[in-house]
């Protein structure tokens, strides 16, 4: 079976659901040797799931933004690491479709070869800059000898670096003050992946530092200049709420089966028959319908946003992934709460679920960002 062979959003989610038991069953070893997730990222690719985002003028299927957050929530009921992981890939393909920012050749190169299986995602973040949204300049440089760009730098948290196939780069155009977007096959000479990644969250995403030593592209692989109008709004970074969303659904189902299940001997019956284990998971599942409505609207806003519109939602945007981040750590902390000291067992779930939500607060945008983004939108409303 293959996703491009469903037709509806419920069948695609049955069949990830399948796929997602799987990951679960070897999240907990790759959590624990710190190893990528090969095989989960092989199964999505075999399935077909990582050319959805295609366009369809390209052999793609075209899926919205809608549903791909719907698909990469389950997968993170299955596995935080595969669904962060294969969501850059998905976002920047769907960000790249809606915006044709490539020139269409190379675009259209790298649609052919995502449906031969190919998997991309940028390198943006520096030690020395920190978080690309910030706005550093990059300390990688790019320089034009000939026809051809030499690029030199190394950067960090580069996710799924194991098996990517292309990078986009960012990199200071040297004797400028301009930056831009590169495409960087992995067959370049003098590209290389240092294996730094020792982070106690996400273990199994991969996100070692690329480093490139004098790396030679083709002239026309710089895709995108960067500091040329406004910042875009961009709907496809929801991956990383799905994500956190996922993961927290994910306790509140260990919690409620734990609790179900377990019977001390000083009460009749379970605990989930006591007052305050179904006050948290009562409070679980509010917690999980305000973040999945909250998720969900902003989505359908964006694909029902016509281009020119969607600038707008970038506070909407912004907030969604806040409180969908957030909550999913406060549900996390109920689930252990009703499990107990069990929960900080090596071998139970919960303490990975616990380490795994808390990297959302390290991707974009920033709660600090987002707040003072809302800040704004809040004064300009109510003065006009």
């Amino acid at each position: 079976m293959k996703f491009q062979d469903l037709s509806t959003l419920e069948d695609k989610l049955a069949y990830m659901d399948q796929l997602s038991r799987q990951f679960a069953k070897r999240a907990a070893v790759a959590d624990q040797e710190n190893r990528f997730v090969y095989e989960n990222i092989e199964d999505l690719k075999r399935s077909g799931y990582t050319s959805l985002t295609v366009p369809v003028e390209y052999g793609g299927k075209e899926i919205s933004l809608y549903e791909m957050l719907r698909l990469q929530e389950k997968i993170a009921e299955g596995d935080g690491s595969t669904s962060l992981s294969i969501g850059w890939h998905m976002g920047i393909m769907l960000n790249m479709a809606e915006k044709r920012i490539w020139e269409e050749g190379i675009f259209a190169h790298i649609c052919g070869e995502v449906l031969k299986g190919a998997l991309l995602n940028g390198a943006s973040t520096e030690r020395q800059t920190g978080s690309p949204t910030r706005g550093g300049k990059p300390q990688t440089t790019a320089r034009l000898v000939g026809e051809e760009w030499v690029i030199s730098g190394r950067k960090t948290f580069t996710t799924m670096s194991p098996v990517l196939d292309y990078f986009i780069v960012s990199a200071a155009i040297a004797d400028s003050d301009d930056k831009a977007g590169f495409l960087v096959p992995r067959t370049a000479d003098g590209l290389s992946i240092e294996e730094t990644w020792d982070s106690i969250a996400m273990r199994g995403s991969g996100s070692h530092d690329l480093v490139m030593e004098e790396v030679c592209i083709p002239r026309h692989y710089l895709v995108e200049r960067f500091d040329q109008g406004p910042r875009r709004a961009n709907g496809w970074l929801l991956h990383i709420p799905a994500c956190y969303l996922g993961i927290a659904q994910a306790a509140q189902a260990y919690a409620v089966k734990f609790a179900k299940e377990y019977s001390p001997n000083s009460i009749q019956g379970s605990i989930i028959d006591l007052p305050n284990v179904q006050q948290k998971i009562g409070e679980m599942e509010l917690e999980l319908m305000t973040a999945r409505s909250l998720l969900y609207q902003v989505a359908r806003s964006w694909d029902e946003s016509a281009d020119d519109e969607r600038e707008q939602l970038a506070p909407a945007l912004g907030a969604a992934k806040l409180k969908v981040t957030n909550t999913a750590i406060h549900v996390v902390d109920l689930a252990m709460r009703v499990v107990g000291a069990r929960s900080l067992s090596a071998s139970n779930p919960l303490q990975r679920y616990y380490r795994d939500v808390r990297a959302g607060l390290h991707n974009p945008p920033m709660d600090d960002t987002t707040i003072q983004l809302l800040a704004r939108h809040a004064r300009d409303r109510l003065d006009s």
